[in-house]
């Protein structure tokens, strides 16, 4: 039986941001593996900004949860913070399991996104020599071991970027803490 008088430990920014952070790992994988059996293209048009949307729904989760079960209150830094642990926390994980699906599971991965990339370039009329060193250019950086630092690297950014702008809006200053 629970003690009444019992305290939980206060949410922190890494708690909030690790937890969140752990479940949009799970959901950037299953995405990943759905729209690749799918065939869809997720550097562009939906795959794309499908992603996004999940970003900003994680984020907005995350700080709802901080504010729920601390104070009541996230300053933007808190916010930021949050952000931080989610980004990093689903970067290393989801690009760890994008480096395991190259290099172990599909190793025509890589091949059918160059294969793509030849594709886009020939409708933009480039000439069979241009698209060739520019195929060589992108092979250099579509290797699983660059894959997996770029995506640690982009995820980071980007989820950081998003995380700038939804925190504006979800930022709930204490009225007693100076600003």
């Amino acid at each position: 039986m629970e003690n009444e008088n019992e305290q939980t430990a206060p949410v922190t920014t890494r708690s909030v941001g690790t937890r969140y952070g752990l479940i949009m790992a799970v959901i950037a994988i299953l995405y990943f593996v759905v729209m690749n059996v799918a065939g869809v293209d997720m550097t562009q048009g939906i795959g794309r900004w499908a992603s996004i949307i999940f970003y900003i729904g994680i984020i907005v989760l995350a700080q709802k949860h901080y504010k729920e079960n601390g104070n009541g209150f996230m300053s933007y830094g808190d916010g930021l913070g949050i952000t931080f642990w989610i980004a990093l926390i689903t970067s290393v994980i989801s690009s760890i399991f994008t480096f395991i699906y190259m290099k172990f599971i599909d190793i025509g991965f890589v091949e059918q996104i160059m294969d793509k990339q030849r594709e886009a370039l020939a409708e933009r009329g480039l000439s069979e020599d241009q698209i060739d060193r520019a195929i060589e250019m992108s092979s250099k950086l579509m290797t699983p071991e660059m894959m997996l630092v770029l995506g640690i690297i982009g995820g980071l950014i980007v989820i950081l970027i998003v995380g700038l702008i939804v925190t504006l809006f979800t930022q709930k200053r204490n009225p007693e803490m100076p600003i």
